[in-house]
């Protein structure tokens, strides 16, 4: 296992839905709200000033407690590609900052989604944040159903 392998995970999906479709859903407050927790409807709040510099702030709750993930916008090409940081408030749950990388690119029935997220200072925080995502792509994709 490599360090870049051990510090960073991607996951793909494919959403059959125009590429503005896909990125609007993923940027907006309104819409996020539906998928950006792994336990469905696990969003309470979300506050996102979507712009370079900007910063967002969600609350989400699911079985095993109140989590609340922060963070800023650190480049947006619309509707291309979208980075921004990522980290907990929650002192037990944070690993410290790390960095996620999302990319929207056209393909045949769809729009293919690819997230990176990199930094993560161990395995299991890197095991925990894959799981996290993979209920959230879940959630997202069912958006589109």
């Amino acid at each position: 296992m490599t360090v870049e392998t051990l510090n960073a995970l991607t996951l793909s999906r494919t959403i059959a839905a125009p590429k503005q479709a896909v990125w609007d859903a993923w940027t907006q407050p309104e819409h996020m709200k539906k998928w950006a927790c792994p336990a469905p409807d696990g969003v309470q709040s979300i506050d996102a000033d979507f712009r370079v510099g900007g910063s967002f702030r969600l609350v989400m709750e699911v079985p095993e407690g109140r989590y609340t993930a922060f963070g800023a916008y650190r480049e947006i090409d619309a509707p291309n590609r979208v980075v921004y940081t990522w980290d907990w408030e929650e002192e037990d749950h944070s690993v410290g900052e790390t960095l996620v990388t999302v990319v929207f690119e056209e393909r045949e029935g769809g729009t293919e989604v690819t997230i990176t997220h990199a930094g993560f200072p161990n395995v299991e925080a890197k095991q925990g944040h894959e799981e996290g995502w993979g209920g959230c792509l879940a959630n997202f994709e069912s958006l589109f159903a």
